[in-house]
């Protein structure tokens, strides 16, 4: 999952993907790119936001650690949480792995909560199981408690 709401957040989401695809592994499926308010700290400009696929050999964590290597080449600075970001890369799932570790939990622990992750992922693989459930990705948007308006952008 790809976020940016400083700068030139379309550019933003390309150099992301560019150093993704050359450090961690082929983007074989892009999302449509949706812009969203803020969620969390809301006076804050508003988010694109898409979600890519990968084809990767690396090892979750260390996609972890080389996402974390990517948003700070990119300009990010961590100051405080939901602060605004030039980009922040989260990982949503790794196949069907349950992870869960004081740095990394897989899945994404607040998918369910957000619509702009649903919604992008919905355009990707809306019948993908959620790891050991039942719940299609279709399934879980249809019930997300998310009121933030989600537009195409």
């Amino acid at each position: 999952m790809l976020g940016t709401n400083l700068g030139d957040r379309k550019q933003n989401l390309r150099n992301a993907k560019k150093a993704i695809d050359k450090e961690i592994g082929q983007i074989i499926s892009s999302s449509k790119i949706y812009e969203t308010e803020a969620w969390g700290e809301e006076e804050q400009p508003k988010y694109l936001n898409q979600v890519i696929e990968i084809k990767t050999k690396k090892s979750p964590f260390d996609i972890l650690h080389k996402t974390l290597e990517i948003e700070t080449q990119l300009g990010r600075k961590r100051f405080q949480k939901w602060e605004s970001r030039i980009i922040d890369i989260d990982i949503l799932f790794y196949h069907d792995e349950f992870i869960h570790t004081p740095e990394l939990t897989i899945p994404h622990p607040q998918i369910k909560n957000r619509l702009f992750t649903l919604i992008p992922l919905n355009d990707l693989v809306g019948d993908l199981h959620f790891p050991g459930e039942n719940e299609t990705v279709s399934a879980v948007l249809k019930k997300c408690p998310d009121s933030l308006v989600v537009t195409e952008y």
